[in-house]
């Protein structure tokens, strides 16, 4: 279907939005080469000037580089986030971008820590599923991600814990499952210190400093249904993007 301009963010958002979104999916894998300024111009009807804005809106925000060949998707070291991989599953069937790969740790049942607990609506030193694995590119450690789930959730997809890739990651296990679809998300980035089981694996000093994500998921019916924290590799980065007008 032929891509047209809506009136709600300024043409050259609306076109680098487009593009993101392609890229999040894993429709535009790592290395595609983008259309040309021109091509893009003529294809959504805006001016060359306004397609030579969004391809360096896409630049700035880590989406792609640019040289004398052309345009292409080049990620580099952006992170991609729990939230991301909902999406690329959703859209592809894949929560993997071109080149990454996942080790799972551990999974295992353990007393809830306060905040978790807090997060699942369950009472501290309850059992939860937790499960740990490490993501990797080409460039190392992408991010040491655990996930908590509750107990209840663990009866129902026994699969939560065993040490191995779940084929449709948690959110599809636990949807197919329990009917419950996560809707809703919190993201909350801070710096923390580094636990000693992950400082090993991100090859740093524990109680280091680092970068980190926590999601929280909610289900249709308002009801949470997973707890994620990701301590980020070196280097890695956060961005977003929004339109404000």
């Amino acid at each position: 279907m032929t891509p047209k301009v809506q009136r709600t963010a300024p043409p050259f958002m609306q076109i680098a939005e487009h593009f993101q979104v392609k890229i999040k999916e894993g429709e535009l894998p790592q290395g595609t080469k983008l259309p040309s300024i021109v091509d893009i111009a003529r294809e959504w009807g805006v001016a060359t000037a306004t397609a030579s804005k969004a391809i360096k809106q896409l630049q700035d925000e880590g989406y792609v580089q640019s040289s004398s060949q052309g345009t292409f998707v080049d990620l580099g070291r952006k992170l991609t986030s729990g939230p991301d991989r909902l999406q690329m599953l959703r859209a592809t069937g894949s929560g993997f971008r071109q080149g990454e790969s996942v080790e799972i740790l551990s999974a295992e049942l353990v007393p809830a820590p306060a905040n978790v607990a807090k997060g699942l609506k369950v009472n501290e030193g309850d059992q939860v599923v937790q499960r740990r694995r490490v993501y990797r590119d080409d460039d190392g450690v992408v991010a040491v991600s655990t996930s908590w789930l509750s107990g209840e959730l663990g009866e129902a997809a026994p699969e939560l814990l065993e040490v191995s890739a779940l084929p449709k990651m948690t959110f599809g296990l636990i949807e197919d499952r329990t009917g419950r679809r996560a809707v809703r998300r919190r993201d909350v980035v801070a710096m923390c210190p580094v636990p000693d089981d992950i400082a090993e694996v991100l090859g740093t000093e524990a109680g280091t400093q680092a970068l980190t994500m926590t999601n929280q998921y909610w289900d249709q019916h308002g009801e949470p249904t997973e707890y994620a924290q990701d301590f980020l590799g070196a280097g890695r980065e956060l961005s977003a993007e929004y339109a404000i007008d």
